[in-house]
């Protein structure tokens, strides 16, 4: 992604009546890396739900898979592989004919997956692609060799209803027919344990969004003093979304060289950095139903707290 698109993103977004900054630009280098504290962290329960899931169902996803010849399989905001990886030695121990093409922003990242990918599963084909999985699925929709869709991790819950039609969409129109879609979503629970996973006792997911400043500091020349902002975090559990904000502690100017601008903060002045919504079945058949999908089935953990579900066109 160039400076010049994340320049205007900024600025849009610290000139806007409610001050934003797009969650897609947690993932830089540094960003990625804290996010796999996250990961690991014993309150975040999406990353071990899901790996449940992909390790002790594997095989009943793939026996749902329908592909006669050859595919890929393309994971979107790939990561470390770590969970992707359970899967993936399955269709491998079956032999089962693949190659893993792996879309991640950071290239520090897919560097990582990479090598960890080859000492784990050395027979492994894989293909990466570094960018936003956005431009990516133009190349993709060229492609006619078959492919089975990875969007994991509960990323859709990143986006707002319009953004997850437009997502679902764009998926839909670089899919042929009989491809499929594994899709994660992250399911309403206890209201409790997901604040837990948003707002850790250690300050990760702090630091996380703190980071968003650092990366304007660094990449944009601007001159945030992180010390004079706070995170904050807020489950609704009517809705299912999870809000999550940095908060400017006093009245400031800040100035960003690239954009030769100052921007202005209120004492207690929000700046919005992620939605997380969370969703119940009846929701997810709405959305593949209204998006022109049809559930194959829903694959959860054993705590009902996440669920991989596989759909086709």
């Amino acid at each position: 992604m160039s400076d010049n698109t994340f320049a205007k993103d900024i600025h849009k977004g610290l000139t806007a009546p409610l001050k934003h900054i797009s969650s897609k630009y947690f993932y830089d280098d540094i960003g990625s890396g804290i996010f796999q504290d996250i990961m690991k962290m014993p309150e975040y329960y999406p990353t071990p739900c899901e790996f449940e899931i992909l390790s002790l169902q594997g095989d009943q996803i793939i026996n749902k898979l329908d592909f006669e010849k050859p595919f890929n399989i393309v994971e979107f905001g790939a990561g470390d592989g770590t969970k992707t990886r359970q899967l993936l030695k399955k269709l491998t121990e079956r032999n089962i004919d693949f190659t893993y093409v792996p879309i991640d922003i950071s290239k520090k990242a897919i560097g990582e997956l990479k090598a960890g990918m080859y000492q784990q599963l050395p027979g492994l084909k894989i293909e990466p692609m570094i960018g936003n999985y956005f431009s990516m699925m133009e190349e993709l929709s060229h492609s006619a060799i078959p492919a089975l869709y990875l969007f994991l991790g509960g990323n859709i819950g990143n986006y707002e209803k319009p953004e997850v039609d437009n997502l679902l969409g764009d998926f839909k129109k670089s899919m042929r027919p009989g491809d499929q879609l594994l899709i994660g979503f992250d399911l309403q629970k206890n209201p409790a344990t997901i604040r837990c996973a948003y707002d850790d006792p250690k300050g990760i997911t702090k630091a996380f969004n703190i980071n968003l400043l650092h990366r304007i500091n660094r990449e944009l020349g601007g001159n945030f003093n992180t010390s004079q902002f706070d995170f904050y975090s807020h489950y609704n559990p009517l809705n299912g979304e999870v809000r999550s904000y940095l908060v400017s502690l006093v009245p400031q100017k800040v100035h960003i060289a690239q954009m030769d601008r100052c921007y202005d903060f209120e004492r207690n002045e929000l700046i919005w950095t992620e939605l997380s919504k969370k969703y119940t079945i009846n929701e997810i058949n709405q959305a593949a139903e209204t998006n022109g999908f049809r559930v194959i089935g829903h694959f959860l953990d054993c705590k009902h707290y996440f669920t991989d579900s596989l759909w086709q066109i």
